[in-house]
């Protein structure tokens, strides 16, 4: 009989997997700095990121969806994974965490 994955506990480490990447040029992680707009998981596992970037013309542009992409896809109860870049609505210092804010000394 196939194990059952609670689709919540999921989630949650989907987002501590999410807190160990972090934007090259702020010493936050992405989930902190309002990157992550949403995070999907289906019955079958497989998971679906919206996401957006700092600016459309972000350095990483190209690799930092690769590298949620991949770390994502480690998690062993994920069977595959998706990231979707979105410029809507575009980032915002207003999207990050209290926490972030602190750590860059905007509080």
């Amino acid at each position: 009989m196939e194990q059952v994955i609670d689709t919540n506990l999921l989630g949650e480490e989907i987002v501590k997997k999410l807190k160990t990447i972090y934007d090259p040029e702020i010493p936050v992680d992405i989930y902190e700095l309002g990157l992550i707009y949403d995070v999907m998981v289906n019955e079958d596992y497989e998971v679906k990121i919206l996401m957006t970037l700092t600016s459309p013309n972000c350095p990483v542009a190209e690799t930092l969806p690769l590298e949620v992409e991949e770390k994502i896809k480690s998690i062993e109860q994920v069977k595959d994974a998706d990231v979707e870049i979105t410029f809507d609505p575009p980032w915002s210092k207003d999207l990050m965490s209290e926490e972030a804010k602190l750590e860059l000394g905007m509080l």
